[in-house]
């Protein structure tokens, strides 16, 4: 979801759901949310996770593997 995107596309998934996908406790998306460290929907009491922000914040986690060239015997 970009910056000017404020309208959240897509499914909107529950805190239990995100918890699932993440492998985690519930607890750990709380603490994204109530950091502010992911995008969420408040919906009266309930909040929500946009699947896209998910997707974001997973990428965002990504490290690509260094390759590293082997060296001759000389």
């Amino acid at each position: 979801m970009t910056g000017k995107d404020k309208h959240p596309s897509g499914r909107l998934l529950t805190v239990a759901q995100v918890a699932e996908r993440l492998n985690t406790s519930e607890r750990y998306p709380r603490r994204l949310i109530e950091e502010r460290r992911i995008t969420f929907v408040k919906l009266g009491r309930h909040v929500r996770i946009p699947e896209t922000a998910l997707d974001e914040f997973i990428a965002a986690g990504l490290v690509e593997p260094v390759r590293l060239r082997m060296r001759r015997a000389a």
